[in-house]
């Protein structure tokens, strides 16, 4: 029987702060209150980067222009603030990414494979970032994927059917909090 974890991705403070949903943090809850009643482990993971931003480089796109931002210094603890109410607990794995993907720059692969754990449940923010990276890498990891639609959230409601829809089915059971956390 496979052995899986839910992955939280990207539910920083300041990410949760730039796509107000009122909903969607009540049914991520429900999605870890699940996991945990359920003997599944959930591991959460954050994007964050060392002081002075060694990682990123002014070819990248997405984060390139952080390392010229003066809002923020990289390494501030509040830049990786998990939201408070889909905090971690004692015992959960915090896991920090330096790009989009949940595997790129961090240590999950290692952290799965020593748990045992072949099968990924998904959920983030956002469903056209972290959710999809990580899925198409976890894929080529040869991991078994589920993804909790409900439990994804993009600025762009037609992006994210379309992908919840049409392109992570390809790869990945496609289910709602509701009816993961109701199968046996």
């Amino acid at each position: 029987m496979p052995q899986q974890a839910l992955l939280v991705m990207d539910v920083q403070q300041v990410v949760v702060d730039r796509y107000p949903a009122p909903d969607y943090l009540p049914r991520l809850r429900k999605a870890i209150d699940a996991a945990r009643a359920g003997g599944i482990p959930v591991i959460y993971v954050v994007v964050g980067f060392r002081p002075g931003y060694p990682e990123v480089s002014a070819r990248n796109k997405m984060f390139g222009a952080l390392a010229s931002a003066p809002a923020a210094p990289a390494g501030d603890e509040r830049m990786t603030r998990i939201h408070p109410d889909v905090a971690p607990e004692p015992g959960d794995i915090v896991v920090t990414k330096r790009r989009v993907s949940a595997f790129a720059g961090s240590d999950l692969d290692m952290v799965l494979r020593a748990r045992g754990i072949d099968r990924l449940v998904l959920t983030g923010i956002a469903t056209s970032g972290v959710v999809l990276s990580t899925l198409r890498q976890a894929a080529d990891l040869d991991y078994g994927l589920a993804v909790l639609s409900d439990a994804c959230l993009d600025a762009d409601p037609e992006v994210h059917r379309v992908l919840t829809e049409k392109v992570f089915p390809q790869q990945a059971d496609v289910t709602t909090v509701a009816d993961w956390a109701a199968a046996p």
